[in-house]
């Protein structure tokens, strides 16, 4: 027999012979020990018994996941933070034993900012601490989702997910922008006021913004300097320029406001803005009294140094050029002298005597000429010398007269 509510039952196979086997499924993580006591008695007059205690030890297999004490986390941390700094630790539990209850923690992946998550968060694998690795900015990203996974140890593992978000708390790391009036290096722009203008005449209206979030973005406006503080006053609140009296013709034409605009954090930032406004009924009037004749002998004197510049770069490259040139020609020059007085022989070829033998006394006109030159003669090197107007007239031993006609000469 058992004890009542035992999951166990006892079963007879043969006679005397009984078999304890279970009737429910066991669960480990409910009891994992049994002291089954079982007892036989017999039928006799008085009847006599005796027991036999049975232990039994449930064995574990992994059939429970991890579990996280939240099924979402959430944590602040200020941006500009310091790199590795801890957000916060996540815990989960499983009610296995030995390896199936040795939980490891794991990023789950996703992107930021076209980014994976590992390279904004690291998590230990097995404490689960969270660290961020990288400074956060706020006006970037204000919140992360974070997807987190716990894996036990068993074969196979089992896993459970959960989410962690981080807010990221503002700083007032971001001075005001100023959007009106839009501050220009070169040109200078006024504000026209008239003077007709009466009290609480709206000049203009300086455009400020924020980054930042809540009372770091909260603006202020004050009028820093003023050509004439009794003529203009600025809304702190609106930042609307306003005339605060009657403006006269004693009021000068050209008036230089400089605002400054401040946000509320600790500690606040701000930004400057400098107005210009022009007490005038017409443009002419304006227009000659504006006229900034600093920016432009500054322009002048900037336009004169780049004229002398290229006219210098200019001069320079036509003079090279130049020489250059000059150069190339007294070589060449050189190069035709060296070969024009070379020391190659000329070698001169005076024709053979003629006599006439048919006795007429005349002299044929055929001249031959053999004349050596070298490759640098010019045409004026070689002269022929005109015939001669007399004749020579020769007799040889056997009284035969030789007449020796023109004869032409060759001078080089």
């Amino acid at each position: 027999s058992t004890y009542e509510n035992l999951p166990f039952k006892i079963k007879s196979s043969l006679r005397n012979y009984y078999t304890l086997v279970t009737e429910q499924n066991l669960d480990r993580e409910k009891r994992s020990k049994y002291n089954i006591t079982l007892t036989a008695t017999d039928e006799g007059l008085p009847a006599l018994s005796s027991s036999k205690t049975v232990f039994l030890d449930v064995t574990d297999i992994n059939d429970n996941a991890p579990a996280f004490s939240q099924s979402v986390y959430s944590t602040q941390v200020m941006e500009n933070n310091s790199p590795g700094v801890t957000l916060l630790q996540i815990y989960a539990t499983d009610p296995d034993q030995g390896q199936n209850a040795r939980i490891s923690y794991f990023l789950i992946d996703s992107e930021f900012n076209g980014a994976p998550v590992s390279s904004y968060f690291s998590i230990n694998t097995e404490s689960g601490v969270i660290q961020s690795l990288r400074s956060l900015d706020y006006e970037q990203v204000k919140e992360y989702k974070i997807r987190v996974k716990a894996q036990d140890g068993g074969s196979p593992p089992l896993t459970s997910n959960t989410t962690v978000n981080v807010h990221v708390k503002d700083q007032n790391d971001n001075p005001p922008q100023v959007l009106y009036p839009v501050q220009t290096g070169g040109s200078l722009v006024a504000e026209m006021v008239p003077r007709s203008a009466d009290v609480g005449y709206l000049v203009t209206k300086v455009v400020a913004v924020d980054v930042d979030s809540g009372q770091n973005a909260w603006l202020s406006y004050k009028l820093q300097k003023a050509t004439d503080r009794a003529l203009f006053e600025v809304g702190l609140q609106n930042g609307e320029i306003r005339t605060i009296r009657q403006v006269t013709d004693k009021d000068a034409v050209k008036q230089r406001l400089t605002v400054i605009v401040e946000d509320n954090g600790q500690p606040s930032r701000s930004a400057t803005v400098i107005v210009n406004v022009a007490v005038a009924d017409s443009f002419p009037e304006v227009l000659s009294e504006f006229t900034d004749f600093t920016q432009d002998k500054e322009y002048n004197d900037n336009l004169t140094f780049y004229l002398v510049l290229a006219l210098a770069v200019v001069s320079f490259l036509f003079i090279t050029c130049l020489v250059v040139i000059i150069s190339v020609k007294i070589y060449r020059w050189r190069q035709s002298r060296v070969l024009y007085h070379s020391n190659l022989p000329v070698i001169p070829y005076y024709p053979p005597r003629y006599s006439d033998t048919l006795g007429t006394g005349t002299l044929q006109h055929v001249y031959n000429y053999e004349v050596c030159r070298t490759t640098d003669s010019r045409k004026s090197d070689m002269k022929y010398m005109k015939p001669m107007s007399q004749s020579l007239v020769s007799v040889d031993g056997a009284g035969t007269e030789t007449l020796w006609g023109s004869a032409a000469y060759l001078d080089f």
